[in-house]
């Protein structure tokens, strides 16, 4: 979306409302051929897996007990997870992708929808083509119905008719995108079990990054995002969902999309006015050691049920 619909990120394109539904097209179908050339040239060789890693935020209806609510966050999570795990699970774009987009192409008089469709042969070629699930999950969204006329521009934005609200209760230690809502994550693993089938899922991207300056390298924001995060994927893995890793988000400061160096995810600090570089760690570190030297949290007692 930011690369080929808003433009924020390269290649800085802004194909406002099929820009980014035709980027995601060829991406899923690539994806499906590099499955099948691995499957069928090397996987008897070498025994290899070969997957994708898709980032998702969670949705919640605002309110539970309202259907519009709820189909609201249905289809936040149908347009952001769904849109790429859908195809590749279970063979198409989700149905409610399908009807949105079509119906809001049909109201600006277009002949075909926005959103691309796969023949019938593509839908059979990419279906199943995911030995493991990769999940990047920071945040989640509080989501209530919201009607955008179709007069407007038309956006992938705004094909979803839904609003996103925050917690004001939320910690935001970092940017502003980024609540720190742990139990988001396990509701996100439970609706990857029971849409996809209880798929292997490898936690590829988890972490909270900080916009100031710490100066102690005491980020004890990050040691209490971790704990309430990874606390959650235990729980999921009790639920019986499949998870087989967690990677923490990140091990060093880095280069942050179109923030650059502003924004920092890592255990480690590092001196970017330094030539060289020098790389310090954070209170995270230490803590993040424990846990993966006890596979879990060392005192069974701080893991709630």
């Amino acid at each position: 979306e930011q690369g080929y619909e808003t433009g924020e990120h390269a290649p800085g394109l802004k194909l406002g409302g099929c820009g980014a539904y035709k980027a995601a097209h060829h991406i899923i179908k690539t994806h499906a051929k590099v499955w099948h050339s691995y499957n069928t040239t090397w996987r008897r060789e070498q025994r290899g897996m070969v997957g994708i890693s898709l980032t998702s935020g969670w949705g919640e209806p605002v309110d539970p007990h309202s259907q519009t609510d709820r189909d609201a966050a249905e289809r936040y999570i149908q347009f952001h997870l769904g849109w790429f795990a859908n195809p590749i699970y279970r063979g198409d774009y989700p149905e409610v992708m399908k009807n949105y987009v079509g119906r809001k192409s049909a109201q600006q008089g277009l002949g075909t929808s926005r959103l691309p469709t796969f023949s019938v042969q593509e839908k059979t070629y990419i279906k199943g083509t995911s030995d493991f699930l990769g999940i990047g999950h920071f945040t989640t969204r509080y989501v209530l119905q919201k009607n955008f006329p179709f007069l407007q521009v038309s956006s992938y934005h705004t094909d979803h008719d839904l609003a996103e609200l925050v917690d004001p209760n939320w910690p935001a230690p970092g940017p502003k995108w980024l609540y720190s809502v742990p139990w988001g994550f396990r509701r996100l693993l439970n609706f990857i079990k029971t849409q996809y089938g209880n798929p292997l899922i490898y936690v590829t991207e988890n972490g909270v990054s900080e916009t100031v300056q710490c100066p102690q390298l005491c980020d004890e924001w990050r040691i209490q995002y971790l704990k309430g995060y990874i606390n959650e994927i235990l729980k999921a893995l009790n639920d019986g969902v499949n998870v087989k890793g967690y990677t923490a988000w990140s091990l060093l400061d880095k280069f942050e999309w179109n923030k650059g160096f502003s924004e920092k995810f890592g255990l480690y600090h590092i001196d970017f006015k330094n030539k060289n570089k020098p790389r310090y760690p954070k209170a995270s570190v230490d803590y993040y050691k424990k846990i993966i030297s006890a596979n879990g949290f060392p005192n069974p007692r701080e893991v709630m049920s």
